[in-house]
């Protein structure tokens, strides 16, 4: 059994920060990509950021310059550090892991139950 589980969200004024962190747990033999993706009311869910188990960092337009994803391999845990956050980035954001379980030969997508970020004044 693998689990996912975000936590950090909130409400914060325009301008302010928050930092997600999504930690995996359970039977786990590796973990390759790990990544933050989120959903606004009405919309498609979307990428923000992904990480790779070696550091390379893939960041959505809307992430650059304000949003920093890293991880922590020995914990199995990505945080999302978020700056300079805009109403518009109000949404539930997910995390997710590819990782290989024990016991199994195949990576798979595991995602997180999504913790809610609200920006407003």
């Amino acid at each position: 059994q693998v689990q996912l589980v975000e936590s950090g969200g909130g409400l914060v004024q325009p301008g302010g920060s928050l930092r997600l962190s999504c930690a995996a747990s359970g039977s786990i033999f590796s973990i390759q990509t790990m990544g933050w993706y989120r959903q606004a009311p009405g919309k498609q869910r979307e990428l923000v950021a992904t990480i790779t188990s070696g550091g390379t960092t893939n960041d959505a337009d809307s992430a650059k310059g304000r949003f920093t994803i890293s991880r922590d391999n020995a914990k199995n845990t990505v945080y999302l550090q978020m700056n300079s956050l805009k109403p518009e980035d109000t949404a539930i954001y997910y995390c997710n892991a590819d990782l290989i379980a024990r016991g199994s030969h195949y990576s798979y997508r595991y995602w997180g139950q999504g913790t809610q970020v609200t920006v407003s004044s």
